[in-house]
């Protein structure tokens, strides 16, 4: 069974940096696509950035240009790292592969914002 853990979650004054980490333990990452998600307080989770095998980024439209998704296969991890945070980052944030099905979800790591 796989399982995910997330780290690098912290408080930060805006306009601060996190940089988040993410391990499967049970399975390897290199073959599978990932993102990182996040769920605010009374919302939904949303994905906020996902890389393929191949190393293809894609980000939604709030964090565009100020997180960065990025993978070491051979350490089996992947990062985001978290720039210009302000308040509306703040959330709960998760990785999962993308396909064919998410893995169970981890607890997943708190970032908190303050302005």
């Amino acid at each position: 069974q796989v399982q995910l853990v997330e780290t690098g979650g912290a408080l930060v004054q805006a306009g601060g940096s996190l940089r988040l980490s993410c391990t499967a333990s049970g399975s390897a990452f290199s073959i599978n696509g990932v993102g990182w998600y996040r769920q605010a307080p009374g919302k939904q989770r949303e994905r906020v950035a996902t890389i393929s095998p191949g190393n293809t980024t894609i980000y939604a439209d709030s964090v565009k240009g100020r997180f960065t998704i990025f993978r070491d296969n051979a350490k089996n991890m992947v990062w985001l790292q978290m720039n210009s945070l302000n308040s509306e980052d703040t959330a709960v944030y998760y990785c999962n592969r993308l396909w064919p099905t998410p893995w169970s979800w981890g607890q997943g790591t708190q970032v908190t914002v303050s302005s």
